[in-house]
């Protein structure tokens, strides 16, 4: 976890100034959040949202945008200061905390109506059981929380293979994390940055049950057979945006996945 502090630190350097992250065109107001988070959350307005793993923020402040009255969490500080910039710069109103998700009770109190996490979270998290309690913990009875990322069965195959599918990393949730080298960054592979990373793998089965085992009922968990961003060298973006195994169809495999819940009231 030390480690992979230090690589979205120094990550956030190279993010800061990508196309694919676009600063520029957010402060024009481009939206960096997705149709099936606008379509699949709903109206935000006037409700409290707390936005997990949050990076420099974007996609909370496009909550914020939307009328929400949003608190952003990260644990990178390089990342919560740039977050922090931005809200001043563009005077949307926000409230950002450097904070491991897991040490987020011992810093912030309070509930909120939505908590929010998406793309590219879940395998950074060693212990998704803590981290669905403290989801729980800081929800309002009634209240919701929304995930969308990768699927975890399109996380088995190698990402580096460029004509075919080969299976190359476990499924299920090992005590040891994968390590990776060498790679520079998801939103600037050109970056001249040599990282080391670490993550864990997280069954489809583990993220419901953690959620379950929480307390939150299920309301909708979806599957897409497209993705939000190039999973595989081979994959081609759509009009609508997507990217997809084959640019016609949708193709055969889960790519990405959806999960809404509900915290009931204690009776």
């Amino acid at each position: 976890m030390r480690s992979n502090r230090r690589l979205w630190n120094d990550w956030t350097a190279i993010h800061e100034n990508s196309a694919f992250y676009d600063i520029e065109g957010f402060k024009s107001g481009r939206s960096s959040l997705s149709p099936l988070e606008l379509a699949e959350l709903g109206d935000v307005s006037g409700k409290t949202l707390l936005h997990l793993q949050c990076h420099f923020g974007q996609d909370t402040l496009s909550w914020a945008r939307l009328g929400a009255k949003v608190t952003g969490v990260d644990f990178s500080e390089r990342a919560i200061r740039l977050a922090r910039s931005l809200s001043e710069e563009l005077r949307i109103p926000a409230r950002f905390i450097c904070s491991d998700v897991y040490d987020l009770p011992e810093v912030l109190n309070g509930e909120f109506d939505i908590v929010f996490t998406s793309c590219g979270v879940l395998n950074w998290l060693p212990d998704l059981e803590r981290w669905a309690q403290v989801v729980s913990r800081f929800l309002k009875s009634g209240g919701t929380f929304y995930v969308l990322d990768a699927h975890p069965f399109a996380e088995v195959f190698d990402a580096e293979e460029e004509k075919d599918l080969r299976v190359k990393y476990p499924y299920f949730h090992g005590s040891e994390p994968l390590r990776f080298e060498g790679r520079s960054s998801y939103a600037d592979p050109e970056a001249d940055y040599s990282s080391v990373e670490y993550v864990w793998d997280h069954s489809l089965s583990e993220i419901v049950n953690s959620v379950i085992a929480a307390g939150l009922r299920i309301e909708r968990l979806n599957e897409y057979s497209y993705c939000a961003w190039r999973m595989f060298p081979f994959m081609e973006k759509s009009e609508d945006g997507w990217w997809r195994l084959s640019k016609d169809g949708d193709g055969d495999i889960p790519l990405m996945f959806s999960l809404r819940t509900l915290k009931e009231a204690k009776q």
